[in-house]
C-alpha cells in the first residue's frame, strides 16, 4: 500500500510540473510578423489572385501548393497566411461543385480557421482577418457541434462589426445566410444587411423602397467605404451583395422587397459584364417561388434553387471577373 506522504509528494509534485508548465507556455515569445514579403510569396500571390478572379476552382490545389509553401519557407507573412485561409475556405463554401460530395472537404474549415488564427495574431489591427476568422470559426463549430467554438466565432464577429464595419457587417450576415429563417441569428443577420447599407452610405436607407439609384454618386475605391463598391480583389461586390440580400429577404418570407434589393445590382455599371447576371435576373422573376425554397436546407445533388452561400458561386459572385 502507497504511504499517504508518498501520494502526497507525488500530487505536488504533479502541481509543480503544471504550475511551470503553464509559466513557460505564457512566457514563449510571440511570432514575429515578418517586415518583408519574399520572391516565392510574391509569386504565390500572381496564383492565388489569378485562380480567384478567373474562377478556376479546379486550380485551388495548385495554388494551395504554391501558397502554402511560400507560409512554411516564411510563416511570419499574414497576407500569405490569411491566402492559404482564403483558398480552404474556397474550396468548402463551393463544395457544391464537386462531383461527388466529400466529407472530408469539412476539413477545409479547420485548416482555413487555422491560418486565419496566424493572420490575426500576426497582424491584429487588420480586422478583414478577424472576421474571416470568426466566419470558419463558426464553421468549424457547426460541423464539430462545438458550442465553445461556435460562441468565440460569434463574439469575434461581433469585436469585427465594432472594427470595421463596412467590411465585417456583410461577412457576418452572409455567415448568418445559412441559420434557419425563424431564428435569432438569421434575422440579426439580415438587420447587419441592412446596417451594412447605411454605413455605406451615411444615411438609413428606406426599408420599404430600398432603391439605391439615389447614392451611386458616393462609389469610391478609397477610404473605409471603398468595401462598399467594386474593385479590383471583389470585381463584383456591389452585384454580389444585393443578390445575397436579395436572398435572405426571400428566405425571410418578404420577397416583394427582395425584388427591390435584387434590382439595385442593376445599378452597377458593371452589370453587364457580369456572369451570374442571368442568376439575379431569375431571382427576381421566381422571388415568391423561392421562400419555400430558400427555406430548406440544401442537400448535397438536391434541385432546384440554392441561395447564394449555399451555391457553386457562394463565393465567386463577388471575386470572379
Amino acid at each position: 500500500m502507497t504511504h499517504p506522504l508518498t501520494l502526497i509528494a507525488s500530487a505536488a509534485t504533479a502541481a509543480l510540473l503544471a504550475g511551470c508548465g503553464a509559466v513557460a507556455v505564457q512566457m514563449a515569445p510571440a511570432k514575429v510578423a515578418s517586415q518583408e514579403r519574399s520572391p516565392a510569396a510574391q509569386k504565390a500571390d500572381e496564383l492565388f489572385w489569378s485562380t480567384l478572379h478567373e474562377g478556376r476552382y479546379e486550380g485551388i490545389p495548385l495554388a494551395l501548393r504554391a501558397t502554402t509553401g511560400a507560409y512554411l519557407q516564411d510563416p511570419g507573412d499574414d497576407v500569405t497566411a490569411a491566402h492559404v485561409g482564403w483558398l480552404h475556405i474556397w474550396r468548402l463554401a463551393e463544395s457544391a461543385r464537386m462531383a461527388e460530395p466529400d466529407p472530408a472537404v469539412t476539413d477545409d474549415a479547420v485548416l482555413a480557421r487555422r491560418y486565419f488564427q496566424e493572420a490575426v495574431a500576426l497582424h491584429p489591427g487588420e480586422a478583414r482577418y478577424l472576421g474571416f476568422l470568426a466566419a470558419t470559426q463558426l464553421a468549424e463549430g457547426a460541423i464539430h457541434r462545438d458550442e465553445k467554438l461556435t460562441r468565440q466565432g460569434y463574439y469575434n464577429l461581433k469585436a469585427g462589426i465594432d472594427a470595421f464595419p463596412e467590411f465585417n457587417l456583410f461577412t457576418a450576415g452572409y455567415v448568418m445566410s445559412n441559420q434557419p429563417a425563424d431564428s435569432e441569428r438569421f434575422r440579426e443577420g439580415l438587420a447587419w444587411q441592412w446596417q451594412n447599407l447605411d454605413v455605406c452610405v451615411g444615411a438609413k436607407v428606406d426599408r420599404l423602397d430600398p432603391d439605391f439609384k439615389g447614392y451611386m454618386g458616393l462609389a469610391t475605391t478609397e477610404g473605409a467605404r471603398r468595401v462598399c463598391w467594386n474593385g479590383w480583389i471583389a470585381p463584383h461586390n456591389f452585384e454580389g451583395f444585393f443578390l445575397n440580400m436579395g436572398d435572405m429577404l426571400v428566405k425571410s418570407g418578404d420577397w416583394q422587397t427582395a425584388r427591390k434589393v435584387y434590382a439595385n445590382a442593376k445599378h452597377s455599371p458593371t452589370f453587364a459584364q457580369w456572369k451570374y447576371a442571368p442568376v439575379l435576373e431569375a431571382r427576381i422573376e421566381q422571388a415568391q417561388a423561392n421562400v419555400a425554397a430558400f427555406a430548406r436546407p440544401p442537400l448535397p445533388g438536391q434541385a432546384g434553387a440554392r441561395m447564394m452561400f449555399a451555391s457553386t458561386y457562394a463565393c465567386m459572385a463577388c471575386h470572379q471577373q
